[in-house]
């Protein structure tokens, strides 16, 4: 250890005096914290600790907890002009030649396998892609981050440009339940990849059905390459993966906040990382340069559907079952355009039926002859889906919640709190109309003449309309778990229940029919079992209008033991800006024996 202190001090030393400083300051220098990933974070069990626990990722055996001890180990065995520890930390070797004024000694010619592959690596623009929330998928339901890395300017460069992915390794099949509670709590490891963006394309877009979000950065040439060379450094390194603070969104912010440490992107102390927050967090620190919308598949072909009228949406299904229908008297009697419209929409139905797997023989033979046909006939250009507000322009995703009102005769107060992320009548901007996440959502109440109560406690609220029409026929669902207060007989029980079931929905512009048959398990203190179980319906419908979104439901149970329980509600909220809103709610909850009408209204506060 004394022949360390004596390098360093020999080093610095011999440093010009602005380059002097104690290895105190170096190891506190923002951007040696950031190559060990030293910052804020999520979590407290990190303070002052790197997030990394691979002790590859080290020289110096104490190097996750003591930033000095790796500084000094780093200086040791980086100084050589033929050190192999360079082949592995290029980014370290650069921030210690630059601090410490190390002469031009051929730094990185001996590490062939790096130059090879930063030779091989596209640098022009650095993109970070948040593809869309996908509720039929565990570990995709608040979206996902990844940053792509291109060759050029234009969409070609985009096309070879590369993907780098932080995620979970997942040994076979595991259940969605399993794979929740590992990821909840740090059951997999992860890694970073690096992999042809076309093949992100046509995960999330194609097989996904998920819109793509672009957010160009404006990290110029030197910042890009210190992203480059610390991404090497990460190769092959495990770290922990958890699916609400170390996930893929956190990961990034870190490899970005490398690239521009003084920004202090990771300077805030965060309960957890969303996709949503992370971009949001990028905006606010000034990485966005500009923003592109890549649409799915399924909103292409809605797109188109919606040019159509009833008979031409007959004949574009015909069509893509049978190329022969382009000799009918229905098709040909269409002018021209029509005739390009109802073509590329049976051939846009066709890719989407054949998105997975191995294309048959007849299903490429009428995909070319829909091609010639939409070849042979005169485009209607400007078909687009709509743009919706980017996810950087919604809601925070926590709440805080203020209110009061009448339940039967008697006044309440309350308040509410919720961790994660959104139900579908909060303000729709930036998020997916029909979807809804709820994570840790608690009420407590103070009535007239009672103590404080806890009303409820959602621990997930899972909530997917997914609209069926001609073309697509996709099954919604729910499941929710946690407390509640329900009548039961002529009192109202705390319970402790798990529910969910499949349901259909509907599109009619701006508002969405659903129906959901339900099966509801719970345990409360008015049945003398341990679980009584339950089925029943809900059926509703939402209006999302200019300036307020509205909900109309009602639900109805049997029970085992004859009980049997219903709860219509109407839900109004009005935004009041981004991160406010007032919201309004009226239902009647009980049974045969006893029922009482809730009126409450309250105020609402979004924040990351």
């Amino acid at each position: 250890m004394k022949s360390t202190y004596l390098a360093l001090i020999l080093v610095l030393a011999s440093a010009p005096l602005w380059a002097r400083t104690t290895p105190e300051e170096l190891a506190e220098h923002p951007r040696w914290k950031a190559l060990l990933h030293i910052n804020q974070g999520t979590t407290w069990r990190y303070q002052g600790r790197s997030y990394i626990d691979d002790p590859d990722f080290f020289l110096h055996e104490s190097g996750a907890t003591d930033a000095r001890a790796e500084l000094e180990a780093s200086i040791e065995q980086l100084r050589s002009s033929e050190s192999e520890a360079r082949c592995d930390f290029p980014a370290r070797y650069r921030f210690l030649s630059q601090q410490l004024d190390w002469p031009d000694d051929g730094a990185l010619s001996h590490c062939s396998e790096y130059q090879e592959w930063r030779g091989a690596m596209p640098e022009e623009r650095v993109a970070l892609i948040f593809p869309a929330s996908y509720l039929n998928s565990p570990s995709s339901m608040f979206g996902h981050t990844l940053l792509r890395i291109d060759h050029g300017e234009d969409e070609d460069g985009v096309w070879l440009s590369r993907a780098i992915n932080f995620g979970a390794t997942v040994q076979g099949q595991e259940n969605s339940i399993l794979y929740v509670y590992r990821g909840l709590f740090g059951g997999y490891p992860g890694y970073f990849s690096n992999v042809p963006y076309m093949n992100k394309i046509r995960d999330y877009a194609h097989l996904e059905n998920r819109d793509m979000w672009e957010y160009q950065l404006n990290l110029d040439e030197q910042e890009r390459e210190w992203l480059l060379a610390h991404l090497w450094e990460l190769e092959d390194i495990e770290f922990d993966y958890l699916f609400l603070d170390e996930n893929c969104s956190f990961r990034l912010l870190e490899l970005i906040n490398l690239a521009r440490p003084e920004s202090g992107l990771m300077n805030d102390f965060r309960l957890a990382e969303v996709p949503a927050n992370t971009v949001s967090s990028l905006d606010r620190a000034g990485f966005i340069e500009s923003v592109d919308y890549r649409p799915s598949k399924a909103n292409e072909l809605d797109a188109l559907v919606k040019q159509l009228d009833a008979t031409e949406q007959d004949l574009a299904l015909a069509l893509a079952a049978d190329h022969a229908v382009t000799e009918r008297e229905a098709f040909r009697e269409l002018e021209p355009r029509r005739q390009n419209l109802v073509a590329r929409t049976a051939y846009a139905h066709l890719r989407l039926q054949n998105r997975e797997g191995e294309r048959s023989q007849a299903a490429a033979e009428r995909g070319m002859a829909l091609l010639r046909t939409i070849n042979g006939t005169p485009t209607v250009s400007g078909i687009e889906p709509e743009r919706p507000v980017s996810p950087e322009k919604g809601h925070g995703t926590k709440m805080l919640a203020a209110g009061g009102g009448m339940l039967g005769d008697r006044g309440f107060g309350e308040l509410q709190a919720r961790f994660s992320y959104h139900d579908w009548l909060d303000n729709p901007d930036g998020y997916l109309n029909g979807a809804a996440i709820e994570a840790f959502n608690a009420r407590i109440r103070r009535t007239e003449g009672d103590d404080l109560t806890l009303e409820q406690l959602d621990v997930v609220n899972i909530k997917s309309l997914a609209p069926r029409n001609s073309f697509r026929k996709p099954v919604s669902w729910f499941v929710n778990g946690g407390l509640d207060r329900r009548f039961i007989g002529e009192k109202r029980h705390l319970t402790r229940h798990i529910q969910g079931g499949p349901g259909l929905a509907w599109e009619l512009g701006p508002v969405m029919p659903y129906a959901y048959a339900m099966a509801r398990a719970e345990n409360n203190s008015a049945h003398e079992v341990l679980v009584s179980t339950a089925a029943g319906a809900r059926a509703g419908v939402l209006w999302y209008a200019d300036g307020f979104q509205l909900g109309l439901e009602a639900e109805g149970l049997y029970y085992h033991n004859d009980d049997r329980r219903y709860r219509p509600s109407a839900t109004l909220n009005v935004p009041l800006g981004r991160n406010h809103a007032l919201r309004a709610r009226i239902e009647r909850d009980g049974g045969p024996d006893r029922a009482e009408t809730e009126f409450h209204l309250s105020w609402r506060y979004y924040f990351d």
